[in-house]
């Protein structure tokens, strides 16, 4: 069937306007159009397409995907060796380097192109009267493997040359790799699904290359960078840098950082400012290859055995090692959370002596499959806490033990919990447990719990740093001699803060059991708790099958607050703050008619005139109702006073009920 010129011509329009966003997009990180709009191009060449299939071609921007699955990979000839380069460990061997240079070439200068070494995957893209044609792996370097339909799917490699003097025949090289943000997006998603994760970027990029169907390598987040032409049937400009640059016209993202430098004092100088940003790029890298860039010169130095001589890689301090588990110690956090630290034959990784490092919780623990005695490889990037990140269970022995999990607090010796579903193991011993001392008595002390005014943060770590107190009932007891030995704590301040701590004695049911710090135990459950059992002693011998019948309260909840109260700690130290003086009002357990509001979620706006706003809330939390901050369609009604703004208008644009302060004063009548 003929196809109508004018579908010829929009087809070939598309096509051109497809390649020049993609240039744009992946190459030059400067999109021309917003996603929406590329969407319409692309959704409108794949119609056009699906009605002349006469117009399909391979280099079409619609066939990056959707070739079947191979069995095995081609075997490909490199037509120009893809070589290795030299190392260079310390800044005397990249001298020596320079050095042998300048006595080859008998010169003074030179200048240098450096470019950051890609912890990535070498390949070989080759293009026959500008459209890509094969695409392969640096292998052994003399051969590689046929990869063309895995390349075609990533976006920084062009389909096209773009401009219209492209070379017959191009062959270029560069590196493929996975950027951090798509690594960790990869395995979080990974890990989500049960499926096997990626150690690092570096084995992401080389798994995701090999995949034998050329779709599961579309949907992984991969680029390619350009560093080099192995085959060109047209002539290249003199220097190194500015064949990159042309390379970067007809499509080719090349690196930002690359940068020419005229001595090797610049170099030095390059490596250091690029390692210390290194973990601020987007993408790995573990140094930077120094290239002469006059292609003359190049010429002249010539090769050593699989080498150039006219470059070299300067390496980074290596990010990973291989070390033995010595053994598993568990910390306590300040919030209670158990951190398991690995302890290490010493290693030096990353710059530094490592001898710890982190094992997260006891779900990476069982990822792992670590024991004590293992060859483990640990990682550490620059100021990062190293981490046990693989276990080499090829050199396991037979003598390796299996971490031993504690059943009690190794700080305060109090039980430990683990809700279901979470990874972390907790102390329980929240009052009395040294590790969580300070956060315990600051939360303690703060004004929407025991409000003891100027006893601050600074104050606190005073005190426990000084072992003045060790648990909240200290408080209650400290010397007035001890406080004004305290910096910035005078005589007058010591008596003020005395006087403070006197006045937090008498306090209510609900202030005192948010005091406590009873993890996931707010303001709001805490009066719920209250207002429901009416008294400590109640509170304190429940079941969570009962506290399951309290409103808005979970079974998470209902087991954190059950774990706290079981433990003997915790109601020693209730015992000492109630025996030292501290009391609430006696409250009777409300009845359901006293608790009509349960349930029901209202909304406080505008200055109101008969009680404050905060009054207002506490009423109608005593009567069960919550009160929200925020109105949305769960909100039974907004009560709006005087000068009501935005929350009266969103009221209205929902269609929820708005009471004034008579119903307000109607509401809380019992």
């Amino acid at each position: 069937m003929t196809t109508p010129s004018h579908v010829v011509s929009e087809v070939e329009q598309l096509r051109q306007e497809i390649n020049q966003h993609n240039y744009r997009y992946y190459v030059l990180d400067d999109p021309a159009v917003p996603d929406a709009e590329y969407d319409r191009l692309l959704r409108r060449l794949q119609q056009l397409e699906q009605e002349y299939p006469q117009l399909v071609s391979a280099d079409s921007p619609s066939q990056r995907v959707g070739a079947e699955p191979a069995s095995a990979f081609a075997t490909v000839t490199h037509e120009v060796p893809m070589l290795s380069l030299d190392n260079a460990f310390s800044a005397d061997e990249l001298h020596d380097f320079d050095r042998r240079c300048k006595e080859r070439l008998d010169i003074t200068d030179i200048e240098y192109v450096a470019e950051p070494k890609l912890d990535g995957i070498a390949v070989s893209l080759l293009y026959e009267r500008g459209k890509l044609v094969r695409g392969a792996t640096r292998g052994d370097g003399q051969r590689g493997e046929d990869i063309t339909q895995n390349l075609r799917t990533i976006h920084s490699i062009p389909l096209v040359l773009l401009g219209e003097d492209v070379p017959d025949r191009l062959e270029v090289r560069g590196e493929v790799y996975m950027p951090k943000a798509g690594f960790h997006q990869f395995n979080e998603q990974a890990q989500a699904k049960g499926e096997k994760t990626f150690v690092n970027p570096r084995n992401a990029a080389a798994g995701s290359l090999r995949q034998l169907d050329s779709r599961i390598t579309a949907t992984r987040p991969l680029e390619m960078c350009c560093y080099g032409v192995g085959v060109c049937s047209d002539e290249l400009p003199g220097d190194h840098s500015q064949i990159l640059h042309q390379l970067n016209k007809w499509g080719f993202k090349i690196n930002k950082e690359m940068e020419v430098l005229p001595s090797i004092q610049a170099c030095d100088k390059y490596y250091q400012q690029l390692l210390s940003r290194r973990e601020q790029l987007s993408y790995e890298i573990d140094g930077i290859v120094f290239k002469v860039n006059a292609l003359a010169l190049r010429e002249e130095l010539g090769f050593v055995s699989r080498a150039p001589r006219w470059a070299i890689a300067y390496k980074f301090p290596a990010q990973e090692e291989m070390t033995t588990l010595e053994a598993v110690e568990f910390q306590v956090g300040r919030t209670g959370t158990l951190t398991p630290v690995a302890r290490l034959k010493p290693v030096f990784v990353g710059g530094v002596t490592v001898s710890n490092a982190t094992l997260h919780n006891l779900d990476e623990i069982e990822r792992l499959g670590v024991k004590v005695g293992d060859s483990v490889i640990i990682h550490r990037a620059g100021d990062v806490i190293p981490k046990v990140v693989r276990v080499v269970v090829e050199q396991r022995s037979t003598d390796v033990q299996d971490i031993i999990v504690p059943t009690e607090c190794p700080v305060c010796s109090s039980e430990l919990e683990r809700v279901a579903g979470e990874a972390a193991l907790r102390c329980t011993g929240g009052l009395v447990c040294s590790a969580q001392r300070k956060e315990a008595i600051k939360h303690f002390a703060s004004r929407r719990a025991m409000d003891i005014d100027g006893l601050g943060d600074k104050l606190v770590e005073q005190l426990v740093d000084q072992e003045l107190v060790h648990s909240a009932a200290d408080l209650y007891a400290l010397p007035k001699d001890d406080l004004v030995t305290l910096e910035r704590m005078g005589d007058k301040s010591a008596q003020n803060l005395i006087d403070a701590i006197e006045r937090s004695k008498h306090t209510t049911l609900a202030r005192f059991i948010y005091a406590l710090g009873v993890r996931e135990v707010g303001e709001t459950t805490a009066l719920t708790l209250a207002n429901y059992f009416g008294s400590l002693d109640a509170l304190i011998n429940t079941t969570e099958e009962h506290l399951l019948q309290v409103p808005d309260v979970g079974p998470v909840v209902a087991h954190h607050i059950v774990c706290f109260f079981k433990e003997k700690n915790n109601r020693d130290v209730i015992n000492q703050l109630k025996t030292a003086g501290v009391d609430w009002p006696e409250q009777s357990q409300p009845t359901q008619e006293k608790l009509k509001l349960v349930g029901k979620t209202y909304v406080l706006t505008g200055t109101l005139s008969v009680m404050s706003r905060d009054e207002a809330k506490q009423k109608l939390q005593l009567l069960g109702a919550k009160v929200a901050g925020s109105v949305s369609k769960k909100t039974t009604a907004v009560i709006a006073g005087e000068k009501a703004g935005s929350k009266l208008s969103k009221a209205e644009s929902l269609g929820i009920p708005i009471l004034d302060e008579r119903d307000l004063l109607a509401l809380l009548e019992t």
